[in-house]
């Protein structure tokens, strides 16, 4: 990832590198292994920087997504909600904070559409559900801002889903980066 050269006019944006995703009752250890590389990731970045957070309430269980996902996480003001140490440590007063409580955030359509980036650059978890969601809502509301996906540091719940979702983010034509 180092030979990477961003700009002033680059986004970086990280998903949801939530304790509940790393460490926590859905952390994987493929989430675990992309901390250290996306926090020099995250030093060595020029542009804008924003870090979305999974945000739910205790009532999480009875909603759309809690049925089908009945794992409690998340939920505002918990350990589990929170940035792992590791990145939540780099975060400054000029980065933006997303909160979504779903998948995808439309408040990053709208950062987005209201200032073209030369370039997008994605990383976090899970690729297969926020990571890809977040990049097609970014593909939507700037098509001329090129989209790259940092693949090495993505994770998912398991590999096979991980290199299905790359697969289908090649297909809408956005860089994958290795």
């Amino acid at each position: 990832m180092e030979k990477i050269k961003t700009g002033a006019n680059d986004l970086l944006v990280v998903v949801d590198m939530q304790n509940d995703f790393v460490n926590g009752p859905l952390g994987t250890g493929q989430a675990q292994r992309i901390v250290a590389g996306l926090a020099a990731f995250i030093q060595g970045f020029k542009g804008q920087k924003v870090y979305t957070k999974d945000t739910h309430s205790s009532s999480y269980l009875s909603t759309q997504e809690g049925k089908n996902l009945p794992i409690e996480h998340t939920v505002r003001g918990t350990e589990g909600w929170q940035l792992v140490p590791e990145i939540g440590a780099l975060v400054t007063e000029q980065d933006i904070i997303l909160e979504k409580p779903g998948f995808g955030s439309l408040a990053l359509a709208d950062l987005i559409a209201a200032h073209h980036y030369d370039n997008i650059y994605f990383a976090g978890v899970c690729t297969g559900i926020c990571v890809i969601s977040n990049a097609v809502i970014a593909k939507a509301a700037d098509t001329e801002s090129a989209i790259h996906i940092l693949k090495n540091l993505c994770a998912c719940v398991s590999a096979e889903s991980h290199e299905t979702a790359v697969s289908a983010m090649r297909l809408l034509q956005m860089q994958i980066i290795e």
